[in-house]
């Protein structure tokens, strides 16, 4: 199937679903968790989400977060779920 090229990050974001992610934020921050729901602005709702440093420790559980799309520098995703 084709994709136009704006709308192919939004498919691979829709087949991460459930899949553990990376969000890296502009301010730097980053943060894992399971990739509940997203949205055509990217914003995105976590589960079991977790702030991690540079080395990908944990700092603080969070739990359940929403991440608004804007905030967004890039998304890690689960290279095994994603076809």
């Amino acid at each position: 199937m084709a994709y136009k090229r704006t709308e192919y990050p939004l498919k691979l974001l829709e087949k991460s679903q459930n899949g553990i992610i990376i969000v890296k934020l502009k301010d730097g921050t980053e943060y894992i968790g399971r990739l509940e729901k997203s949205d055509i602005s990217m914003n995105l709702i976590l589960t079991d989400a977790k702030q991690i440093n540079e080395k990908k420790e944990p700092i603080v559980n969070y739990g359940r977060i929403l991440i608004r799309g804007s905030n967004v520098l890039y998304i890690s995703l689960d290279a095994t779920r994603v076809e």
